[in-house]
């Protein structure tokens, strides 16, 4: 295998060399159910999708483990504001997740494994560290992970333990630890907490820490040692910093190497909802298609910040528009190309030698656009010999795009490519709405009843609420 990949670990890009030939294992961070995904979020998905696609179009068969963080504070939280009990309210949230995945074309996992639904493997793990030294407790249900008893700590994010500023204690329980920059493993449960949010153990009732439940999850289902630890940026420290510390002191060898995705960013500043200018995904998809956000996503390598500003649509629009016109003028010029044809299709040298140069997708695109390019003159000649050449250029372009999961003939874009069409919809039912929205202020409840109904036939669902009537499409059976 040729594939390099920019390993966080060792600062460095490294040959990339699975444990077992042919079999890839990767465990990669994903939703913390507290709200709403935005774009950010799906920066990360998007960029490991890319991952797995090419690892999988070269041959290796992949494991891949994307866990959810389905009880933390945060949730915990907001749940009790809002009067929900926390397991709803994280599960609502993780099935927006799945909506968005799913929406932009993100591959379902191997296996998507909940935390809570893993205590067990985390009881297992607090044990080894206890018994090795690495933990120990300071009261009923507070376990805490000694950073000093770890000589390797800080070596992912290469800092030194005494560089590193503690934050303050915001806890009695805290303020026992050893050292403060020690990290909580188990967290005995805090006043007003529902009883359903902890669990008992050896070590007392309590819940899990963030970190302890990716390392019990991933060596679950990958074992001890794995090949690639993923995630976004942001998670290097103190998360992942933390993970491997409590797993190689446990004994396992864990992630052999460490990629991260960056960031979103408006004005240079990360996307977040703490900052207020988060882009959520269901309101992003109302006026942009999702293989034209799809699009925006992976066009960047996944190492680089992806400034989002007004023309980061438009461009991806504009750029998907001239792919999507080409397969369909190619396919309605040659013909229909039966899709395992197109995955058995011998990938253009330079588009493999750029996605084995750590993803370089902006180096693969430029490829693809050769191809836009050759592919369209071929059409603009209408001699007999021309078909042949367009055929090869469809069949190249719509291979290379399979990879990034952007294929426009492909299963999940084959009807994504004019966005006239969304907003046609769009136009149509706005209006009807209006009119709804007439006849209930004119008292005329027949007829705003009547208007629902029709759209509801449509397959249109129609949510009135204190900003007024919002519509979306109706699932569809079976899902």
């Amino acid at each position: 295998m040729s594939l390099r990949l920019f390993d966080t670990a060792t600062r460095d890009v490294r040959a990339f060399i699975p444990q077992t030939q042919g079999e890839v294992g990767i465990y990669l961070c994903g939703a913390t159910v507290q709200s709403a995904p935005h774009i950010g979020h799906m920066r990360s998905a998007v960029a490991f999708d890319v991952l797995v696609r090419w690892l999988r179009r070269t041959g290796s068969r992949v494991t891949l483990i994307r866990n959810v963080t389905d009880i933390d504070d945060k949730i915990l939280a907001k749940s009790a504001d809002a009067g929900e009990p926390w397991w709803a309210w994280a599960a609502t949230y993780e099935r927006e997740f799945t909506a968005a995945y799913d929406a932009l074309g993100v591959a379902p996992p191997t296996y998507e494994p909940r935390a809570t639904g893993h205590v067990t493997d985390m009881v297992e793990l607090m044990q080894r560290l206890v018994d090795t030294g690495h933990a120990y407790t300071t009261g009923p249900g507070d376990v805490w992970f000694d950073v000093r008893s770890w000589a390797d700590y800080g070596s992912l994010t290469n800092q030194r333990l005494e560089d590193l500023t503690p934050a303050p204690a915001d806890s009695a329980e805290e303020s026992l630890k050893r050292d403060p920059r020690d990290f909580a493993l188990w967290k005995a449960p805090k006043p007003g907490e529902p009883a359903t949010a902890s669990w008992d153990t050896p070590f007392g009732r309590g819940r899990p820490g963030w970190h302890l439940e990716c390392s019990a999850m991933a060596h679950r289902y990958l074992g001890g040692t794995f090949d690639i630890h993923g995630g976004g940026l942001d998670l290097r420290f103190p998360h992942h910093e933390n993970e491997q510390a409590q797993s190689r002191a446990a004994g396992d060898g864990f992630a052999q190497y460490w990629l991260h995705s960056a960031w979103v960013t408006q004005g240079g500043t990360k996307m977040s909802k703490s900052l207020g200018n988060g882009l959520l995904v269901r309101e992003v998809l109302r006026t942009t298609s999702p293989a034209v956000l799809r699009y925006a996503l992976a066009a960047v390598q996944y190492r680089s910040m992806l400034e989002w500003t007004q023309d980061t649509v438009s461009e991806a629009e504009a750029t998907w528009e001239r792919l999507s016109g080409f397969v369909q003028r190619a396919t309605e010029r040659v013909g229909t190309i039966d899709l395992d044809d197109v995955r058995q299709a011998e990938l253009p040298a330079a588009f493999v030698a750029a996605m084995d140069d750590d993803l370089n997708v902006p180096a693969a695109l430029a490829v693809v656009h050769e191809h836009l390019r050759a592919g369209n003159s071929a059409l603009a000649d209408r001699s007999p010999a021309a078909d042949a050449v367009a055929r090869h250029h469809l069949v190249a372009l719509r291979a290379m795009l399979d990879v990034l999961g952007l294929d426009p003939a492909g299963e999940r874009w084959a009807d994504a490519g004019d966005t006239r069409y969304r907003q046609a919809l769009d136009a149509v039912v706005t209006a009807e709405l209006d009119a709804r929205a007439q006849a209930r202020a004119a008292r005329d409840f027949a007829t705003s009843d009547a208007i629902r109904d029709r759209l509801a036939v449509a397959g249109i669902v129609v949510e009135d609420s204190s900003d007024g009537a919002r519509w979306s499409l109706a699932a569809r059976q079976g899902t």
